[in-house]
């Protein structure tokens, strides 16, 4: 994803005499991808099950990585799609590591950023609301293993293309529309799931 691959036989024919080369892409600044997509790595971290206990770390790492590779990106996907590849590969060490050390630990109750803006100018009982969807959303994606959870991050909650997703997690587009399908099947399982224990818990 952020490292160099080999130009496809087309790229290296020249274009035709008179007209100028494709310009490469621009690297953003560090400073401009920490300030534009800041809560993006948070929220996905979060929502690929990085505990709280190390979600600051992780997204540090992240950060640390971008900042050594940035020189990388290339241009051939977009930033966001590039960066979720590190944070990917970040948020699945967090896990393993957190599941090794302290299983108990391995799940959390950190509400999104984007949560807490749309929350600072709603009602106290919508805030309580959102929260409470928050917590049930973090719960039923516990339910997905990783490749079903970040096809679901990047399509349901992120707005991803299946093309981008393929790119951001590495695999063809085939596979990430099975992955997708699956992923939604297992979530709306869940849900239902998670429906009837609480409906169950009420009576």
């Amino acid at each position: 994803m952020g490292s160099p691959r080999a130009a496809p036989a087309s790229a290296e024919i020249a274009p035709p005499r008179g007209e100028p080369a494709p310009a490469p892409a621009a690297v953003p600044s560090f400073a401009r991808v920490y300030e534009d997509h800041f809560d993006f790595v948070w929220c996905s971290a979060r929502r690929l099950g990085v505990p709280d206990a190390t979600l600051d770390d992780a997204v540090q790492e992240v950060f640390v990585i971008v900042h050594r590779r940035l020189s990388e990106f290339e241009g051939r996907s977009s930033i966001k799609t590039w960066l979720f590849g590190i944070v990917r590969n970040v948020s699945r060490e967090a896990r393993r590591t957190i599941r090794r050390k302290s299983p108990h630990d391995a799940k959390g109750a950190l509400a999104d950023p984007e949560l807490l803006t749309a929350a600072a100018e709603e009602q106290p009982d919508r805030i309580a609301e959102r929260s409470a969807e928050n917590r049930v959303l973090h719960e039923l994606l516990e339910r997905l293993d990783d490749d079903k959870r970040e096809v679901f991050v990047l399509a349901e909650l992120e707005q991803f293309s299946v093309p981008e997703i393929a790119e951001a997690v590495g695999c063809n587009v085939n596979t990430a529309y099975s992955r997708l399908r699956l992923a939604r099947e297992a979530f709306a399982e869940a849900a239902a799931r998670y429906r009837a224990r609480e409906k169950g818990s009420a009576r």
